[in-house]
């Protein structure tokens, strides 16, 4: 339980994406329901996220190698710098290492989660970024895309992001950058964007984009935190400073969520590419979607049900 009890009705009419409770005031509550996004300023503390700054640095100089974590680097810079946070630009699933999860477990995050999820939260999707400064030949834009293109778990609206700045993030050195109202849109196809020089590893982005939908650059300071819809349509700029912008997050869903099955649908070719990069890794044969989330997938309040 948290101090966001949530009531036994899940929506009261005019709200479709957040849960009753008496955490979120009424007009976050309808800022939410019309842009997809929300930002609670300064909601983790500069201790902790020195911590977790503290503990990316171990990683990237593998003093630490937590087990499952994906540790993305920008290789045409390894042989100038070799293992420094100055070559890696995200660590993604890092559900095993203790101290960076306990991002995962904080009550002031997950009193907010309660309020899209529901009591029974899973946290299924955890990442450190750190935007490297950009050169002229390559780009660590990330393009504009949607959440739930990655995810084979449903209902949408029971599925939120946490993301927080672990320093000051704005148009210099890459801020989020989001399409306010586009959670209400159906997914769209996604792909490799036509870019050139080499694109990231899974930095998908949408096939088409329309130019003339607004786009809003969140500005945020260290601690703030923004929770936003997995259909929201969003990405990053391009760091043109000499610093690192990091930030650290978790996608979270209820435990009533279900798999579903991506076969002919948008969602097939990302299946295969991480099915396929997933058998390498461990050297198995064969390896279904579900079973990838599954092991990613770790309660951390309530009860687990589906997922």
């Amino acid at each position: 339980p948290t101090s966001a009890q949530v009531s036994a009705v899940p929506h009261s009419g005019r709200f479709c994406y957040t849960l009753d409770n008496d955490l979120l005031t009424t007009e976050q509550r309808q800022f939410y329901e019309d842009n997809g996004y929300l930002v609670i300023r300064k909601l983790i503390s500069d201790e902790d996220i020195e911590r977790f700054r503290k503990e990316f640095m171990r990683i990237c100089k593998r003093e630490v190698n937590p087990p499952g974590a994906m540790i993305m680097k920008d290789e045409s810079l390894r042989s100038q710098f070799g293992q420094s946070e100055k070559v890696v630009n995200k660590v993604q699933d890092f559900q095993e290492d203790e101290e960076l999860f306990r991002y995962c477990t904080l009550p002031e995050v997950l009193k907010y989660v309660e309020c899209f999820t529901g009591p029974n939260i899973m946290a299924m999707h955890t990442m450190v970024i750190n935007k490297l400064p950009d050169s002229d030949k390559q780009t660590f834009l990330h393009p504009m895309h949607q959440d739930l293109h990655y995810f084979p778990f449903r209902p949408a609206s029971l599925i939120v992001c946490a993301w927080t700045a672990m320093e000051r993030a704005d148009q210099d050195n890459g801020c989020l950058i989001v399409q306010p109202g586009t959670h209400k849109t159906a997914l769209k196809p996604h792909g490799y964007p036509e870019w050139e020089g080499k694109t990231n590893k899974l930095f998908h982005g949408l096939l088409e984009e329309d130019e003339k939908t607004p786009k809003v650059h969140l500005v945020m300071e260290k601690g703030d935190t923004v929770f936003f819809h997995p259909l929201l349509i969003h990405g990053s700029g391009i760091n043109k400073t000499s610093g690192f912008r990091k930030s650290i997050s978790c996608h979270f869903a209820s435990s009533e969520c279900h798999y579903i099955d991506v076969k002919n649908t948008s969602q097939e070719h990302l299946e295969k590419e991480l099915e396929e990069m997933f058998c390498k890794r461990y050297n198995a044969t064969s390896l279904e979607l579900k079973d990838i989330w599954s092991f990613r997938a770790r309660l951390v309040q309530g009860e687990r049900i589906n997922l």
